[in-house]
């Protein structure tokens, strides 16, 4: 059992089983937001925020959440620098993404995730979040916003008839 990780959207969902849903991960050094998506590709939902306590455990809790919502994909939020470059974080989920797929066979995709966190944090300061309801939202919303914007991409192909859009 090895997942298989897609450089290319389309063939990444291409690859879902009919009906499965997909989870939007933000890795963060101290937490692991997730979101999910309905079973037709359109919606992410923030859904949890696993605190990190060792790789593990937080792949068996991560894995175990994933059997349950029904989830047959990951979208892992990959942390890209402003200039496309890639730094420490990116090579730390780079790392995290190489040692959890011979763990399970869900096929996984990588998603730039620029700005998915400065994002959500203005929109919980212009709800007037306080700093404690934001700091225990941001990152499952993170997640949320990095899965949505995955789910765009696909359906913006799907309505401009692109061609690699016929595979779903």
């Amino acid at each position: 059992m090895t997942a298989e990780l897609h450089d290319d959207p389309f063939a990444f969902r291409a690859a879902l089983p009919a009906g499965a849903r997909l989870f939007g991960l933000d890795l963060g050094t101290k937490t692991i937001g997730i979101a999910v998506s309905d079973a037709g590709f359109r919606i992410a939902s923030p859904l949890e925020t696993i605190p990190r306590v060792k790789f593990t455990k937080d792949v068996e809790k991560l894995l175990a959440l994933a059997a349950r919502q029904g989830v047959g994909g990951l979208v892992v939020g990959l942390p890209v620098n402003m200039d496309g470059s890639e730094g420490p974080r990116a090579q730390s989920t780079r790392a995290f993404v190489r040692l959890l797929r011979p763990l399970t066979d869900l096929p996984m995709v990588f998603w730039d995730e620029r700005l998915s966190t400065a994002a959500v944090t203005r929109t919980l300061l212009e709800a007037d979040a306080s700093r404690k309801r934001r700091g225990e939202v941001v990152d499952k919303m993170a997640a949320s916003f990095i899965l949505q914007g995955f789910l765009d991409r696909l359906h913006v192909a799907e309505r401009s008839d692109d061609p690699r859009s016929r595979l779903y």
